[in-house]
């Protein structure tokens, strides 16, 4: 299999991590792909243009972060990194809200990449920041347990969105969210993933 990501991607360091926690690294071909580039193959492999992407054995491409670790779950067996029945949703229910933080980071970053400094939107850029100062909120309320054998698509995405906001905005977040440091500081001593995806 081929991933189609980008190192600085929060979307595709879950994908990574999915992939490694269920002992699937060496099953997939990690290539950087350009998003902004008209000539990029990704926009043949996938009609929106988005990463990450997934290319399958028989030319079949999965995106996006959600249905790629639903199907590495489901190659590894099912049931491990998603659970199964009234397991299934709260564990859903934090990889929506977590992921929902890093769209909202991510859109803050695109504002000032893709619009020049006269055109930016003040308003949109603060109305995704309250996305991601809410979600925060939320999660340092109740953050997730996990077994450090085999943390959870919830728990894996939201160490991603943690890393996100470390990579992009500082690590700004850190000094009012202590149980999500903490969060974090577990995650990162317990899988050895979290420290071979960290973008460079």
């Amino acid at each position: 299999m081929i991933l189609r990501s980008s190192p600085f991607s929060p979307f595709g360091r879950k994908v990574k991590i999915a992939a490694a926690v269920l002992g699937l690294s060496d099953r997939i071909e990690v290539v950087v792909a350009d998003t902004t580039d008209p000539s990029e193959p990704l926009r043949m492999q996938n009609p929106l243009g988005k990463i990450p992407t997934l290319v399958l054995e028989d030319g079949l491409t999965l995106f996006d972060s959600r249905v790629i670790v639903e199907y590495l779950d489901d190659v590894a067996g099912g049931g491990r990194i998603i659970p199964k029945g009234k397991a299934r949703f709260p564990v859903l229910r934090m990889q929506a809200l977590a992921d929902g933080v890093s769209d909202a980071a991510l859109l803050q970053i695109y504002e000032i990449r893709f619009r020049e400094e006269a055109t930016r939107d003040a308003k949109w850029v603060a109305y995704q920041a309250d996305k991601v100062t809410r979600g925060l909120a939320a999660l340092e309320a109740a953050p997730p347990a996990f077994d450090p054998a085999m943390p959870d698509v919830g728990a894996i995405t939201l160490a991603c969105a943690l890393g996100y906001q470390d990579l992009r905005f500082e690590g700004r977040w850190r000094a009012h969210h202590p149980r999500l440091v903490d969060f974090l500081d577990r995650f990162s001593a317990a899988v050895p993933a979290w420290e071979a995806t960290k973008p460079v």
